[in-house]
């Protein structure tokens, strides 16, 4: 492979790679670089930094503060007592948020990380239960490389899933069509592939779904219409599982998740013919393998056509792309977590915290005047322990003002390990970290620019300041 070919794969496969491993993959070919890649993604293995929620103990809490309330009337409400249960959710949220990006960063199946952080953004949810929100990234990454019908199935039993698209409250008296909706519209199918009737009948297949106070999924049959339906025009007495069955049986289905996968991955102007007929044929043979994930991907990045100019340097990095790219590339680790947080909030990529159920906008959407400026000023934030300026804007919600604290933007660094794989002597050296750090190369002009003023340190501070001013550059937010 050629070395900008290989970053492109591991840029739009994961989230960069260091030099040394994308030296390693020039020596062989895409096919081989991306089974080694799917190789080291195989196992799964649970997050597991937040306990098991003790509901009794909860629980106890709650009926004595209303207990206090009720005998004190609301002056004598312990607020002390609140304010720690809302503490601690607020702590267990923050610990998995990082213990997701550390994996991101850090972890060789950066495949699976890379592709359940996709469908984190697409099959949408959000709790404030950190042991709900646990569950629902362990079902994300547990299937994020296998078969689109299990992970489809397996998400929308999930608690987060349940309480966040209100199925919890979808009973046959009183059918609720938020999850029925929002299941076709943006999970599936999209718009005009279904009727308003066929969310009425679908909301009413799903009645009595639900889960217990654990956030295990239970089927509440008393709840459920057991009523004939009509769905895409089929009569039936279908229940949850049936309806996800129909809906992949529509190859429709694999057009619309296929060509979200295209847009991510490959190039989010799909409108010209020829990015049109690609989708097509990855539609079709996604369908053909009955939605086997890990088979469209390896058709996606084991063609000649992914590796097209056209298709390099041409995705926006969303903030999270952008903090774990620095961190896997350069194998930087912050003083204080909270940083992650921090950079998370004000560049409005908060894991765990999508803005609604269609999820994050993404491509341009990312950049505007101001984030722009932050994201360009990261490096320098870093790596010469300025005070950021800007603040992260509150957003009235108590679970997640602690994402808006300040921190120092202090990290750790071997600059002497990251130096060693780039050439001894200029010009050789400062043409290759241009080529290691930008997918897509400024001019000449500015490239020499910052040659010329490296040119007396040794080589690790050379690289160091030819690294950081290149990252500061706008061409570093594409890859």
């Amino acid at each position: 492979m050629l070395q900008k070919h290989a970053q492109h794969l591991f840029w739009r496969a994961g989230f960069g790679e260091t030099l040394s491993v994308v030296k390693e993959a020039e020596k062989h070919s895409a096919k081989q670089v991306f089974k080694k890649m799917l190789k080291e993604s195989e196992n799964f293995v649970p997050i597991a930094v937040v306990e098991p929620p003790d509901v009794a103990g909860d629980f106890r809490k709650l009926r004595e503060m209303r207990m206090e309330k009720k005998e004190n009337g609301a002056g004598g409400f312990d607020r002390d007592k609140l304010k720690e249960l809302q503490k601690e959710r607020r702590e267990e949220q923050a610990k998995l948020n990082i213990a997701w990006l550390d994996l991101m960063s850090i972890d060789k199946g950066v495949l699976r990380e890379k592709m359940a952080f996709f469908w984190h953004g697409h099959l949408v949810a959000r709790s404030i239960n950190a042991s709900f929100s646990q569950s629902y990234v362990n079902t994300l990454r547990k299937y994020a490389l296998g078969n689109f019908g299990d992970l489809l199935l397996a998400v929308s039993k999930e608690p987060s899933m349940l309480q966040f698209l209100n199925n919890k409250q979808n009973k046959k008296r009183s059918p609720n069509e938020n999850f029925a909706r929002e299941l076709m519209e943006l999970f599936t199918l999209g718009r005009g592939n279904y009727t308003e009737k066929d969310i009425k009948e679908v909301a009413k297949a799903f009645t009595g779904w639900d889960f217990d106070i654990k956030g295990n999924f239970i089927f509440r049959e008393r709840q459920h219409d057991e009523e004939e339906k009509t769905v895409f025009g089929k009569k039936g007495f279908f229940k949850g599982e049936d309806i996800i069955q129909m809906i992949l049986e529509n190859k429709q289905t694999a057009v619309f998740i296929t060509t979200k996968i295209y847009q991510n991955f490959v190039n989010e102007n799909t409108s010209n013919p020829w990015h049109q007929g690609k989708i097509k044929d990855l539609a079709a043979k996604f369908y053909k393998t009955n939605y086997d994930i890990a088979d469209l991907l390896e058709n996606i990045y084991t063609s000649d056509w992914f590796y097209d100019k056209q298709n390099i340097g041409t995705h926006v990095k969303s903030p999270v792309e952008l903090l774990v790219g620095l961190k896997r590339t350069l194998g930087l680790s912050f003083e204080e977590e909270q940083t992650n947080l921090f950079i998370q909030r004000v560049l409005g990529q908060v894991l765990l915290y999508p803005p609604n159920v269609a999820g994050w906008p993404g491509g341009k959407n990312w950049i505007d005047s101001s984030s722009l400026l932050f994201r360009m000023q990261i490096p320098a934030l870093i790596f010469t322990d300025k005070q950021p300026e800007i603040n992260a804007k509150s957003d009235g919600d108590i679970n997640t003002d602690y994402q808006t604290r300040k921190r120092s933007f202090r990290a750790n660094i071997n600059w002497e390990i990251y130096a060693k794989d780039f050439p001894d002597k200029e010009p050789k050296l400062m043409a290759e970290i241009n080529d290691f750090v930008l997918q897509v190369s400024s001019t000449k002009a500015v490239v020499q620019g910052i040659q010329d003023k490296i040119k007396t340190d040794s080589k690790p501070e050379n690289v160091k300041k030819a690294s950081i001013a290149l990252m500061m550059l706008p061409e570093y937010q594409l890859c």
